[in-house]
């Protein structure tokens, strides 16, 4: 693993711990602090005895330290060239100007080396201007509870006017799009970023406990798989951002369940068909009759 939180906290911690004695003689106690809020909760069995019993010889028994400099954790090449390669990711801009300075290393990996065969051409526009200046807005907005005045398209390319709550980001992989969840709004609870074209903070009054029964309620699709051609691994990939859970109702038979948002139907239905005869919606009855109607039209138009 190039980063790794598990394994890189102890490192952290004794740096912290270290930086600490350089500066001034290390109480018991600081020492005690310091790895009950950087490490783990176990941590403290491990790191303070081997620290007090010098096996480390990192710190002397008078809280003193044998090193005379604060210590450094700069980064290896590879991960300076993992950095890189994030970098020159587009979306990176929606959270950050500020990324280290890595003109001396080359990417790791770049978006040629991806071929991606099942995503839609026209996600976000990640580069423009007026869509990070929305983005940063929302997510400071999510982060700090306050509501938000939008504009946006609808799919008639009409403009509707939102006063909503950001509750949090959805991003969908498949459309290559952020979606805004929101409380509040009596519209829907769903609102794409890209159709954004106006967005402020909210002026009037506005109480953030206000009724919410405008969100929509989330939805289970149950079917049947039949696990030929890898149908179930498939499955599972294909709706891997989707709470799901399978059960085995015999050998190579499967009974799925997948949590959805009504927003999203439409592109449920579409990935279901994706499947052809290996899978069989029972429920619900509503998205039985919506499978129905696509397979009629699409029977129609080819006649």
């Amino acid at each position: 693993m190039i980063f790794s939180e598990l394994y890189s906290a102890y490192y952290n911690t004794v740096a912290k711990i270290l930086k600490a004695a350089v500066d001034h003689t290390l109480q018991k106690n600081e020492l005690r602090l310091i790895i009950e809020n950087t490490a783990f909760g176990e941590s403290i069995l491990n790191i303070a005895p081997a620290l007090d019993e010098e096996r480390w010889q990192l710190v002397h028994a008078d809280g003193t330290t044998p090193i005379g400099n604060d210590p450094s954790m700069p980064l290896t090449i590879l991960q300076k060239r993992w950095l890189k390669a994030i970098s020159l990711d587009p979306r990176l801009r929606l959270f950050t100007d500020e990324f280290p300075e890595l003109s001396d290393v080359e990417p790791l990996f770049s978006q040629e080396d991806y071929f991606v065969f099942d995503r839609y051409t026209d996600g976000d526009p990640y580069e423009d201007e007026t869509y990070i200046k929305h983005f940063r807005l929302i997510l400071d907005a999510i982060r700090n509870r306050y509501p938000l005045s939008i504009d946006t398209t609808n799919r008639r390319g009409n403009i509707t006017h939102l006063v909503l709550l950001p509750e949090y980001l959805e991003y969908s992989e498949k459309d290559d799009k952020f979606r805004l969840i929101s409380s509040g709004n009596r519209y829907g609870s769903t609102t794409n970023l890209g159709r954004i074209v106006s967005c402020k903070p909210y002026d009037k009054p506005y109480d953030i406990y206000r009724d919410r029964s405008y969100q929509s309620k989330p939805r289970t699709l149950e079917f049947e798989l039949i696990d030929k051609r890898n149908a179930l691994e498939r499955v599972l990939l294909h709706f891997a951002h989707f709470e799901k859970e399978a059960e085995k109702l015999e050998e190579g038979r499967y009974l799925v369940r997948i949590v959805y948002d009504k927003d999203d139907e439409t592109e449920i239905v579409i990935r279901v068909l994706s499947f052809g005869p290996m899978i069989k919606v029972t429920a619900p009855q509503n998205f039985v009759d919506l499978i129905k109607d696509r397979l009629i039209h699409q029977k129609s138009c080819g006649q």
